[in-house]
């Protein structure tokens, strides 16, 4: 029975399971630990620490934001861990630990798992959008990721605003419609410090109907229709699946589908009608997908 260790690197904890199996697969010890943030080293040290608490995986996969090099285990760009930035994480891992490393970028890592088995199965061209610190994003054509160029298929992230925004953080989308930006958004209404403002909490308030909280998951789930939207018109797939831990909550589902409804009803009749679905692994998609990326070799 293969056992591999997979590693879903995101900008505020590290996911990490070992995966079991032959044909079928079983995600087992789930854990999670603070993403280091102060230097590349201090990152590596941590990813073998891992590793090494870990019972006779024969390597590592790992899914991780940014601008991947997947070929060669490069990092060229990662906005959350911009210190690793160049670096060749896959062969610096393998060196400390002795096994094969695989890295992948996480969003296209989700696609990978829900095409192979979840929510995209059988489609041919899809887009998957993940909502966490930021949005990451993937796209399928043909049944196969397409990475573009140079590795930037998919950052939606990096697009812009409006059409009068300059290159400022604030003005790129995946800093103002992540489900991190929601949870800040929440907080300021409640009053509360960000970090004592949970998910669970936000959703326990959309049950009971709190006004606030329902007209800032609606602004949030607006943001999300007018890229899905404009997504649409650009590539044309046949499905959007959406990711990330919200994507578990139907009400935010059902919220992206009323503003998709509403726009449409102002778009003209020949346009197609985006279709969304939510990612069936959620959490675990990233882990999965970098599996299934390991296992590609």
């Amino acid at each position: 029975m293969r056992k591999i260790l997979t590693i879903d690197v995101g900008g505020t904890f590290i996911k990490y399971a070992v995966v079991t199996g032959i044909r079928s697969f079983k995600i087992a010890g789930k854990n999670k630990i603070p993403t280091p943030r102060t230097d590349h080293a201090s990152f590596i040290e941590k990813l073998a620490e891992i590793f090494h608490t870990s019972d006779e995986t024969e390597g590592i996969a790992i899914a991780m934001p940014g601008l991947i090099d997947t070929a060669r285990g490069v990092c060229i760009s990662s906005g959350a861990l911009n210190f690793s930035n160049g670096h060749c994480i896959a062969e610096e891992l393998q060196q400390i630990c002795n096994v094969p490393v695989t890295v992948e970028n996480d969003a296209n890592c989700a696609a990978l798992a829900e095409v192979r088995s979840g929510s995209l199965a059988g489609v041919k061209d899809a887009v998957v959008l993940v909502f966490g610190t930021a949005v990451g994003g993937a796209i399928i054509r043909n049944k196969e990721l397409y990475r573009g160029a140079h590795f930037c298929a998919g950052e939606v992230s990096y697009t812009l605003t409006n059409m009068d925004a300059d290159f400022r953080e604030e003005n790129f989308y995946g800093l103002n419609i992540s489900a991190l930006a929601f949870q800040k958004k929440c907080a300021t209404i409640l009053n509360m410090p960000e970090d004592e403002v949970t998910g669970e909490m936000i959703f326990q308030l959309i049950e009971e109907n709190d006004d606030d909280i329902l007209d800032a998951l609606y602004k949030f789930a607006h943001g999300v229709a007018v890229k899905i939207f404009n997504l649409q018109m650009i590539l044309d797939p046949e499905r959007f699946a959406l990711g990330g831990g919200i994507s578990e909550q139907q009400s935010f589902i059902d919220a992206v589908q009323d503003q998709l409804d509403e726009l449409c009803t102002k778009a003209p009749d020949f346009l197609p009608r985006p279709e969304i679905v939510a990612c069936k692994y959620h959490n675990d998609a990233n882990l999965l997908g970098a599996l299934y990326r390991y296992l590609k070799g």
